[in-house]
């Protein structure tokens, strides 16, 4: 299966729209059966839409605490790659992301494994700053 950046731009939407609800069925639309989420790259995934719905809201960010802007950057067959900006005004941080996100033919990930990095203070607060 090949999918395209509009198969990829249409899942993150998804994502944003569950990380700004937190409704177990907004997370549930993004998963396939038996997907596996990383919240870090060499952390043990969640195995299972039920497991990543209870560690989502384990450790979720309430809505109005963050902002978020990505683009994809890459395709490979069934894998989209995007990079993402996600800032937390109320802390005061901002992380620069990359995730890996393998899509089933339902649009669905089989796969996500997130990359990010804290920005250096400077940006940061440039960051904070332009926040709302």
């Amino acid at each position: 299966m090949t999918i395209t950046k509009d198969d990829v731009r249409a899942w993150v939407a998804g994502y944003e729209k569950a990380w700004t609800s937190n409704e177990p069925e907004d997370i549930r639309a993004l998963f396939a059966p038996g997907a596996e989420y990383r919240f870090e790259p060499f952390s043990e995934p969640e195995v299972d839409i039920d497991a990543i719905i209870a560690s989502w809201l384990d450790h979720r960010d309430e809505p109005g605490t963050w902002t978020f802007d990505s683009e994809v950057i890459a395709i490979e067959g069934d894998l989209g790659v995007v990079e993402g900006r996600t800032v937390y005004g109320r802390l005061g941080t901002a992380y620069r992301n990359l995730w890996l996100i393998r899509l089933d033919d339902g649009g669905r990930a089989t796969m996500f494994t997130e990359y990010y990095a804290k920005e250096p203070e400077v940006e940061q607060a440039a960051a904070v700053a332009g926040a709302v």
